[in-house]
């Protein structure tokens, strides 16, 4: 994974291209690539790297979160040097993500893992769709449009593959609220009255 990140780096030196370590037994790293340099460096991968091949491509969906931040610095107290932590918290803004993952049918390697991310979960929800550079790309990036709403810029066929067009949210989002009635019925059953009677309530 190094090799490859400093091969893109090389080549494109101003591409934005980070490694992203796991530290799971499995050890599968990542590259993170910027959205701007996403579909030059997916160019790069098949053409310069052999990754003629992708496989797979999920969303990934990442709420605001609150992270806890552990300071410590040295202060004097009753005339004695003491180490003084202080632990604040602040919201990392939520956004959502793409991940490929990528082999070389003609050098047999991979997967290569590769992430692209949105620049929230609201208003900015676009990437480049990788759909020119793998065809096997089309269905999944569809998938995921349908499901976490990711748009992806420059898709031959945008729409929805999974839900019906007039179908207004997005079921793998984690704030993703399923509907009281699955059923097409027009009058609930008495369950499904409870349901909604301690939402309304619990309201």
């Amino acid at each position: 994974m190094t090799g490859t990140l400093e091969a893109i780096r090389a080549a494109m030196p101003s591409a934005g291209v980070e490694l992203v370590n796991n530290p799971s037994p499995c050890g599968q790293h990542s590259l993170r690539v910027e959205r701007k340099d996403a579909l030059a460096v997916a160019e790069f991968l098949r053409d310069r790297l052999g990754y003629d091949f992708c496989s797979n491509v999920s969303g990934v969906d990442w709420p605001t979160r609150k992270v806890k931040e552990t300071n410590t610095k040295k202060e004097v107290v009753d005339g004695v040097e003491k180490e003084v932590k202080t632990t604040t918290e602040r919201d990392v803004p939520g956004f959502l993500e793409v991940v490929y993952h990528l082999y070389s049918i003609s050098e047999n390697s991979g997967p290569l893992t590769l992430r692209v991310r949105t620049g929230d979960r609201e208003a900015d929800v676009s990437v480049p769709s990788l759909t020119p550079v793998w065809k096997s790309a089309d269905f999944q990036e569809r998938e995921a449009f349908d499901l976490f709403g990711i748009r992806f810029d420059g898709h031959p066929d945008l729409r929805r593959i999974l839900m019906w067009d007039e179908f207004a949210d997005f079921p793998m989002r984690k704030d993703y609220v399923p509907p009281d009635d699955f059923e097409y019925e027009p009058t609930p059953h008495d369950e499904i009255l409870a349901k909604v009677k301690a939402r309304t309530e619990a309201a």
